[in-house]
Parts: structure tokens; C-alpha cells; sequence
């Protein structure tokens, strides 16, 4: 893989819970870059997140992201994956006994780093997301939007190379998701990869980015047609 990839799939083939997901894919995302991944609900785009960071494996065909052949890397290894990516799911997935700062401290103390420098980089990512003055609120002290703010900055934490957020506007009202975006975009601004499932059309639309589509088990870029995304090899 060149140093320009953050992650590649080549001629891979996923089932997952009896569903073919991909068959014979092949897809790559460069260092930088900031792809949205859309398809139909139910369709298996979060499988294709969980082939990323190695909850899933492929049947056939190869999987890396950054320097890891995630396919052929150990249990041990898979921290380590881990550690170059940062994770934004749907749902918050926060820890309800821990406040703000916790929350976000919890994925560096889980890799070692020193007191000092945790709360150093702990206010520097809460920062980066607008929310220091709430890093002693619990999660049920905030709103949608901020919860999903927490999860951006616990994800920024460990200073990944790639960000996968899985439908994280799913759950806001258009104020919050406008706030979100307008945050990855400041992310992927500073050199931080980005592949984000969803299935807002307006948000791909309000923000421009390579657009790719989960179809019929294949990966497919697209492009803006008038109002209509469209294959980018059909006839125009």
C-alpha cells in the first residue's frame, strides 16, 4: 500500500449474519481524504466499519488500513489497529458513571500515557470541539449535540490518522448536525482522514466531498448530477 492509502480493500468479499455485504471490492481512501460511504438502511455499511477496525473478517481478498494487514494481524494487534483510528458511532457510547473529562481521558489511560499529558491533550481535544467549560458535566447533563461532541474528542484523543464516524448526525436536529459537520470538517482540514456513513443527502450535499455508494455488494463512487448523485462512469 502506498503512503498516500489509508485504507485498502482489494477484491474483498464480506457475509455477515447470513447477508452478502461486498463481493470482489475493491476501494481505496488517501491519506487526508474525506469520503462519505451511502446506501440504503440495513444495506451493511456499518459492516464495512467493523471490516476497518477488525470486529469482522473478510472471506476472501485483503483489507489494510495505515501499515496493518488487518485481515493477517493477531488478537494482541488489534489494540494497536485501534489506536490509528478514531471511532464515532451513532449512539454516544459514553461512560454514564464518568463526567466529560473522564470520558475522553479513559481512551489514553487505557494505553498508558503519563497524568500530565492526558490532561494536557484531554483539554486540548475538548477544546478542538468547543466544550471545555462542560469537562465536568456527566454525559446526562448535555444535549445530543454535545454528547456527540465528547465522542468526536474521545475519538481525536489518541491523534488518529483516520476518523470512521457511523451516521454520527443520525440523532440531531439540523442546528447540532450542522455543528458536527462544520467539526469534521475542521478535523479532516487539519490532515486526519475521514470515512462517515449516512444517509443525509443534504448533508453530503451542504458539504461536498467524494461520495461513494454500498450497492448490489459493491463499493461505487458517485457524483453530483443537477439534484441526483449518479455513477461517476455513467454517460453524461
Amino acid at each position: 500500500m502506498s503512503e498516500n492509502t489509508v485504507i485498502e480493500l482489494n477484491n474483498v468479499s464480506l457475509s455477515y449474519e447470513n447477508r452478502q455485504i461486498l463481493r470482489n471490492v475493491n476501494f481505496k481512501l488517501r491519506n487526508g481524504e474525506f469520503c462519505y460511504l451511502i446506501g440504503p438502511t440495513g444495506i451493511g455499511k456499518s459492516s464495512v466499519l467493523k471490516l476497518l477496525y477488525r470486529d469482522v473478517v473478510p472471506d476472501s481478498g485483503s483489507v489494510r488500513v495505515t501499515d496493518f494487514p488487518v485481515n493477517k494481524i493477531s488478537m494482541k494487534q488489534v489494540p494497536m489497529l485501534r489506536r490509528r483510528m478514531g471511532i464515532v458511532f451513532q449512539d454516544f457510547q459514553l461512560l454514564q458513571d464518568r463526567n466529560v473529562f473522564e470520558n475522553v481521558a479513559f481512551a489514553l489511560q487505557v494505553t498508558g500515557e503519563k497524568p500530565k499529558f492526558i490532561k494536557q491533550r484531554v483539554l486540548e481535544v475538548l477544546g478542538m470541539v468547543g466544550l471545555s467549560h462542560r469537562r465536568k458535566n456527566m454525559p446526562s447533563d448535555l444535549s445530543g449535540g454535545e454528547q456527540q461532541r465528547v465522542v468526536i474528542a474521545r475519538a481525536l484523543a489518541n491523534e488518529p490518522r483516520i476518523l470512521l464516524a457511523d451516521e454520527p448526525t443520525g440523532n440531531l436536529d439540523p442546528r447540532a448536525t450542522q455543528e458536527i459537520m462544520e467539526i469534521m470538517k475542521m478535523i479532516n482540514n487539519r490532515g486526519t482522514a475521514i470515512l462517515l456513513i449516512t444517509h443525509d443527502y443534504a448533508v453530503v450535499k451542504k458539504y461536498p466531498y467524494r461520495t461513494a455508494r454500498l450497492v448490489d455488494g459493491k463499493i461505487q463512487d458517485l457524483t453530483w448530477k443537477g439534484d441526483k448523485l449518479v455513477p461517476i462512469q455513467s454517460p453524461v
